[in-house]
């Protein structure tokens, strides 16, 4: 960083701008960041309606965070390559395979957590 920088909020703003049309970028090209949607709104309504403590939220928000933030690097490490390498190549593949299996290693530890926290409410309320 440059030391003459300065703090400009104008440039913080055009951040977070850039940012949310990240977001909005991948919510429209990537259709798994659908399910990731779905699934963020069912935790939270399920999470809401049994009634989580904030040490159970935390862990949920963690997980979901995991999740969206697996997503989120995936998709732009797939933009990347496509530019890197618009023709098929093994090793941008690979690449791609690898962090697509991040995605997978964070959804998978999130569905544990999501039992974990939410498993024993919802078998408390089967078995009366």
């Amino acid at each position: 960083m440059n030391a003459n920088m300065r703090f400009s909020l104008s440039d913080r703003i055009r951040s977070f701008v850039c940012a949310g049309k990240g977001v909005a970028i991948m919510l429209r090209y990537e259709h798994n960041a659908w399910i990731h949607t779905v699934a963020t709104f069912a935790v939270t309504a399920a999470g809401i309606y049994v009634g989580l403590t904030r040490y159970e939220w935390c862990w949920i928000v963690l997980a979901i965070i995991a999740v969206w933030t697996a997503e989120a690097l995936n998709t732009a490490l797939e933009f990347l390559c496509d530019v890197a390498s618009p023709n098929f190549h093994p090793l941008v593949e690979k690449a791609k395979d690898v962090a697509a299996g991040a995605v997978l290693i964070a959804t998978v530890g999130s569905v544990i957590i999501g039992l974990l926290i939410l498993g024993p409410y919802f078998l408390a309320m089967i078995h009366g």
